[in-house]
């Protein structure tokens, strides 16, 4: 069982001590309730670390669209406080890539919106000039530019994109949502990706899409998460690395970083030792950036597939947080549990089930029964 005294005990403290910056998004016409969960994330990460999964209420292991279901739930009993959704094929299909209904996926964002969760999207968009999916590596970003000969194309992506974000409401309030396009740009897999497009062009994508979202579309509940992949991240380089493909402090509210890398991917053959300091130096790199800018540090993408490690949730992620409790990570979200032989947080017949367990039990693990009033004043972060 955890133990913690109501945040708001610690932020009177800790506000007249040490943290006199007010955050603020990069959209200066943020609605209210986006404002409120921007400041409460970056002080969430002053206590410990919100939980995250992919897809946790479509489907799981052995199961798809039951209701009140998640894998994460079966075991501990919560919902993960972060909810990850996907909006590749959006306009094209009712179904999302990966075969999620849309309309389904915007009635679990408002359920998630009304529980007080929190609702992230990345966007696995299609390549607009040959139709061809994410890994379509044609390159197109300087096609689809304004002036561009698949402007229009892309334009009309980008509206539907639009369209299903302006409908995520709860009677007349737009539910606050972080946006993650264009998501490990850095790596070569994606069409927007290093080596299919220039640093400019990629700068010139983020920063169109963002104005347009702003000022054509009049949206105004998203903070922009920019999330490189630290396997193509030259940790020696440091800050510099990092900022390849930056827009700008004006289009980024979340210095993010997807890394499966550094927590046991099949190909890096480092010791874990070694891996474990690669990854404290990655999130020390994320959160010193996030410290200087006034934003939000997380860890937007990690995980193991198949959990092949038994006490990988403890060992690999809960360990490092709390020896490095300076790190100050707002989340962690690990990625979607597709089937048996595809999943990253463990049904409740698998044998890494009790160390995950003991990692939601941990005072530093945060899950979406642990926090109150996350899109208001005088939020809370609750016992067990």
């Amino acid at each position: 069982m955890k133990s913690r005294l109501p945040l708001t005990l610690f932020l009177i403290a800790f506000t007249l001590s040490a943290w006199s910056q007010k955050v603020s998004p990069a959209d200066t016409k943020a609605t209210k309730k986006t404002r409120m969960l921007y400041t409460n994330l970056q002080q969430i990460s002053q206590q410990g670390t919100l939980f995250g999964h992919q897809d946790d209420q479509a489907y799981g292991v052995g199961w798809w669209n039951e209701k009140g279901r998640s894998d994460v739930k079966d075991v501990t009993g919560s919902y993960p406080s972060v909810h990850g959704w996907d909006l590749g094929d959006i306009g094209i299909s009712p179904f999302n890539l990966d075969t999620v209904d849309f309309k389904l996926m915007r009635q679990w964002i408002k359920a998630t919106y009304k529980r007080g969760g929190i609702n992230t999207i990345s966007w696995h968009l299609d390549n607009p000039k040959t139709g061809g999916g994410s890994w379509d590596k044609t390159p197109a970003v300087k096609d689809i530019l304004p002036g561009g000969p698949a402007h229009k194309v892309y334009l009309s992506q980008l509206n539907a994109l639009a369209d299903f974000l302006k409908s995520c409401k709860v009677g007349l309030t737009s539910i606050p949502i972080i946006f993650r396009p264009f998501h490990e740009h850095n790596g070569n897999w994606f069409w927007w990706g290093k080596g299919h497009c220039s640093e400019e062009e990629y700068i010139a994508l983020w920063r169109f899409t963002v104005d347009h979202l702003r000022t054509q579309q009049g949206i105004h509940h998203l903070l922009y998460a920019f999330s490189p992949d630290r396997s193509r991240l030259d940790l020696s380089k440091g800050a510099e690395a990092y900022y390849y493909g930056y827009p700008g402090d004006e289009y980024v509210d979340i210095i993010g970083l997807d890394n499966y890398w550094d927590v046991g991917h099949a190909k890096n053959k480092k010791t874990l030792e070694q891996q474990e300091k690669d990854l404290i130096q990655s999130l020390s790199l994320i959160h010193k950036i996030a410290t200087e800018k006034n934003k939000v540090a997380a860890l937007t993408e990690t995980g193991h597939s198949g959990l092949k490690e038994r006490d990988w949730f403890t060992q690999r992620i809960l360990k490092p947080l709390k020896e490095n409790t300076d790190l100050n990570i707002a989340w962690v979200l690990v990625w979607r549990n597709r089937h048996k032989n595809h999943f990253y947080s463990p049904p409740k017949d698998h044998p890494a089930a009790h160390d995950f367990q003991v990692f939601f039990d941990d005072p530093h693990t945060l899950f979406e029964k642990d926090l109150r009033k996350v899109y208001k004043p005088g939020f809370e972060i609750i016992n067990k």
